[in-house]
């Protein structure tokens, strides 16, 4: 019997530490601060209205704070005597962007609700999906209760955000990490649909690559010379500002903008899943929100660890 006992007790407390993403909830806020969702659409709508690129942005702060640590607002804090701001790592420097916006976020969510009580990572989460929905693509149920972290590591973001140059193998290590398979990595990579890269990230790819159409090669040479105009902007795919599937007919073409974008589809294990996405909307908006989801709970900090940030950039 005390075997038994002892037996509950650890399955009791494996169940618990297996579950935290799962305290989570979409209703966390309906009752401390209904009125917290609906004043971060509204502007976040408006941000995408005025700069459609701002949803793109919005989606990859998100994206690039669960990579570091766990979905903590870490990316948000500015640089201080104790850390230097993630903002400052090789996949971030020059390259995240929208913290004005969430800046006006936190300061209107705080006035509605009367206090600080929804978190900066939280906001991070919900802008994320609204920027999605603004600009044509699907919707899911946010999760939602994480904390803010009070610190940030440049260096754990230099060596887990994945790079516009990884391979195949390196993909797939680099989102295994993360607790994200291979369909994640497909189906995230997706968030491509939407936004814009510059010249110094894939200038290599188009004056290099073998795995390139050359007619495409030739039209992103246009505004990406050999030296100079690094910060040149283009579209992943021919419809950067609605969510579709024109990331994966691309990349079907190879016409994949970034080394990292055309290795989903180069001969390897997720070959297969590309050519559906491209064929079948459904399917990838419906394996993009359960991705989203999955990547949002991604070591969140809950019940007492961490804080409610007054200041997004700043810790308590």
């Amino acid at each position: 019997m005390a075997s038994l006992t002892s037996f509950l007790l650890h399955t009791f407390v494996w169940f618990a530490l297996a579950t935290t993403a799962f305290s989570l909830s979409p209703k966390f806020y309906d009752n401390v601060c209904p009125q917290a969702l609906p004043a971060i659409k509204k502007i976040v709508q408006a941000a995408v209205h005025k700069e459609r690129r701002m949803g793109a942005s919005l989606l990859r702060l998100h994206f690039h704070d669960c990579f570091v640590n766990g979905c903590d607002g870490s990316l948000l804090l500015d640089s201080t005597s104790t850390f230097e701001t993630e903002k400052n790592a090789r996949g971030n420097l020059n390259s995240v962007r929208g913290f004005e916006v969430v800046d006006q976020i936190k300061a209107e969510v705080d006035r509605v609700c009367g206090r600080p009580v929804v978190s900066c990572a939280d906001i991070l989460a919900v802008a994320a999906r609204d920027s999605v929905v603004a600009l044509g693509g699907p919707t899911w149920k946010v999760r939602l209760g994480r904390r803010d972290s009070t610190t940030a590591s440049r260096t754990l973001a230099d060596a887990v955000l994945p790079s516009a140059s990884m391979d195949l193998p390196a993909l797939i290590n680099n989102f295994k990490n993360q607790g994200l398979n291979q369909r994640d990595l497909v189906a995230l990579s997706g968030g491509h649909t939407i936004g814009f890269s510059r010249c110094g990230i894939f200038r290599n790819r188009i004056y290099n690559a073998t795995n390139i159409d050359p007619a495409f090669a030739k039209q992103r040479r246009a505004t990406c010379p050999r030296a100079g105009g690094n910060n040149n902007l283009a579209p992943f795919d021919p419809t950067a500002a609605r969510f579709d599937t024109a990331y994966f007919q691309n990349l079907v073409k190879r016409r994949g903008l970034l080394t990292s974008d055309q290795a989903l589809f180069n001969g390897g294990s997720t070959d297969k899943l590309v050519k559906t996405y491209s064929l079948n909307p459904k399917a990838f908006r419906d394996d993009f929100a359960k991705s989203m989801i999955k990547m949002g709970n991604i070591k969140p900090l809950t019940g007492k660890k961490g804080e409610i940030r007054v200041s997004c950039r700043k810790a308590n």
